[in-house]
């Protein structure tokens, strides 16, 4: 499945592999690449999105040797070295089939957690509304590299789950300590939500970001525009990105998601 891996990122898959087989071997199913990798083309802050599939819920001791061993095979977003964020989840198969929201997941590896992680704080196993988006993803366009299709392994989510777990993400961010640090995701996964919410499908963020630009009020596309150039250029957009801006354009699109749903 390497032809399908884009090049500049085979060798951190390979070792994420590596990785995940060394820790779960015995109980794994699948592993399955999706997101930016193969939607849309890797962008200068793109992560590498992977979804492991096992047969049993892991133990404590592996699933705490899993996300320390990630580290090596990661890196912050932005940072030199030609390694980009990994973004892991790992889900027991009869945790999410027969589905049922929300799903349970085992872990899950991102780099919002390496401090934690460089602290020994391990996140336990939990239930995740974001599976419902995240499933739907890995079978609308993944690349099996171990098992089969997504398509085959997963069932369809229902689309009122779906609809769910949308809500239950934009309702996260209800004031500035909310998304402190973090103000170009949150804006362009308000994009996507707003995008899926609309259509019932799911694009690259730069996509959704464009979508999103052509149904905004004028005043709050200077924030999206912002967030679409640090995406796709890396440009900072720190002035835009923050403050009164920021917050009325998340409150708009907050308001905006959750008024589809109940219309």
């Amino acid at each position: 499945m390497t032809e399908c891996i884009p090049t500049e990122i085979v060798g951190q898959v390979a070792a994420a592999h590596s990785a995940i087989e060394r820790h779960l071997d015995a109980m794994l199913e699948a592993i399955h690449l999706f997101g930016s990798a193969l939607d849309g083309g890797l962008k200068s802050r793109s992560d590498i999105d992977l979804l492991v599939t096992v047969a049993v819920r892991p133990d404590e001791p592996a699933r705490r040797a899993l996300m320390l061993d990630l580290l090596a095979a990661s890196a912050p977003p932005g940072c030199a070295g030609g390694l980009r964020a990994l973004e892991v989840t790992v889900v027991a198969h009869g945790e999410v089939v027969p589905w049922r929201h929300p799903a349970r997941r085992e872990l899950q590896f991102g780099e919002w957690l390496r401090r934690d992680l460089e602290a020994g704080i391990v996140e336990p196993a939990l239930a995740d509304h974001d599976l419902a988006i995240l499933l739907t993803k890995a079978r609308q366009h993944s690349v099996a590299l171990v098992g089969p299709p997504a398509a085959v392994l997963f069932e369809p989510v229902p689309a009122c789950d779906f609809e769910a777990a949308l809500l239950a993400t934009v309702a996260q961010w209800d004031a500035e300590p909310d998304w402190r640090g973090d103000a170009c995701n949150v804006v362009l996964a308000l994009a996507r939500i707003w995008y899926s919410a609309a259509t019932r499908r799911i694009a690259p963020k730069d996509v959704a970001a464009a979508w999103m630009l052509e149904r905004l009020p004028d005043a709050y596309r200077p924030v999206v525009a912002a967030a679409r150039a640090a995406y796709r250029d890396g440009e900072a957009g720190a002035a835009i990105l923050s403050g009164e801006p920021l917050a009325a354009f998340i409150g708009y699109a907050r308001r905006t998601v959750e008024s589809m749903r109940s219309a």
